[in-house]
């Protein structure tokens, strides 16, 4: 089944060239049923690729889904031209008053500084409480996830000694758990980040569930009881050549860093890195979409107003 997109979007020729159904406005509006509505709020300064990442994976279901993009109101964009998110995006006070099936938060490259000090930490809360009562089920990722579970949970993130970056094993804590099912004992994920969240402060949280842990790269799959939030602390969705482009970047800015791990053949920069966790972040945002908002939602979302009813203030 396809994903639907606005008419233009530059992501639509690279999905179709790769076999994956995108349905434009003027076609799915002549079918008689209701689509899965997800809202991606967009973080990343990369946003076209981003966007590109997550159809990808949000198109390879059974599942009709129409997609909204989310930008902040409160942020200027340095990476993406003013048409593109002026064409593709929306801002928070044009969707307020919507509910939706499912709701993406991605990561930013702000994990260094204090939560309270990135620009648009105020209008990032207020979507956040909003997302309890307007969206059924929320799907974090990375800094969005570390930025939601300090929110929600009041879980800091901790500053680790050097950036964690490249392809990590993580073992399946509950394989009966519907988010898990259909994966491997061990499976392979992506992570870029400079801090982390702690394996104590997940399991002081009666309200939570540690799905899949890392050696390396600690907690890294954790949703709440009713499935409703859902943190993912790596990168599923990266490209084959997502880390080699971010390493690259910062060698270009004197920083120096270490070759990302388990990514290079033999660590050597010049090769191509294999891609062996696609299965793996397909068979993710699969099961999110069927057992937590395809299975779960109601048909009429504006049951959800009267469900999860709106609270004046932020519970942080």
């Amino acid at each position: 089944m396809p994903i639907k997109v606005q008419s233009h979007l530059p992501a639509i020729k690279v999905l179709e060239s790769e076999n994956i159904f995108v349905m434009p406005d003027e076609v799915a509006l002549k079918q008689d049923i209701r689509p899965l509505k997800i809202l991606i709020l967009n973080l990343m300064p990369t946003k076209i690729t981003t966007e590109t990442q997550l159809l990808r994976l949000l198109g390879n279901s059974p599942l009709q889904v129409d997609i909204e993009l989310l930008q902040m109101a409160t942020h200027t964009s340095k990476n993406t031209s003013p048409h593109h998110l002026t064409t593709f995006y929306k801002t928070f006070d044009e969707i307020k008053d919507e509910t939706f099936d499912g709701m993406i938060i991605t990561g930013a490259p702000v994990e260094q500084l204090d939560f309270e000090q990135v620009d648009y930490w105020d209008e990032l809360c207020e979507i956040m409480e909003w997302s309890k009562h307007n969206v059924y089920s929320t799907f974090h990722i990375c800094w969005g996830a570390q930025a939601a579970l300090y929110y929600h949970y009041g879980i800091p993130k901790v500053p680790l000694e050097e950036k964690l970056s490249g392809i990590y094993a993580h073992k399946v804590l509950n394989p009966l758990h519907p988010l898990m099912r259909g994966f491997d004992d061990e499976f392979l994920i992506p992570h870029s980040r400079y801090t982390t969240v702690r394996l104590e402060d997940i399991k002081k949280q009666p309200g939570l569930e540690l799905l899949a842990v890392s050696e390396m790269a600690g907690p890294s799959v954790i949703s709440n009881k009713t499935g409703r939030q859902v943190f993912v602390t790596g990168h599923a969705e990266y490209d084959r050549e997502t880390l080699a482009n971010e390493y690259y970047r910062d060698q270009n800015k004197g920083i120096n860093p270490a070759v990302p791990y388990n990514y290079f053949p033999n660590d050597d920069a010049s090769l191509t890195p294999p891609m062996v966790w696609r299965s793996n972040a397909t068979l993710l945002y699969t099961n999110w979409l069927n057992y937590f908002v395809y299975q779960a939602t109601p048909y009429d979302l504006k049951e959800l107003f009267v469900k999860y009813p709106r609270r004046n203030k932020p519970n942080n």
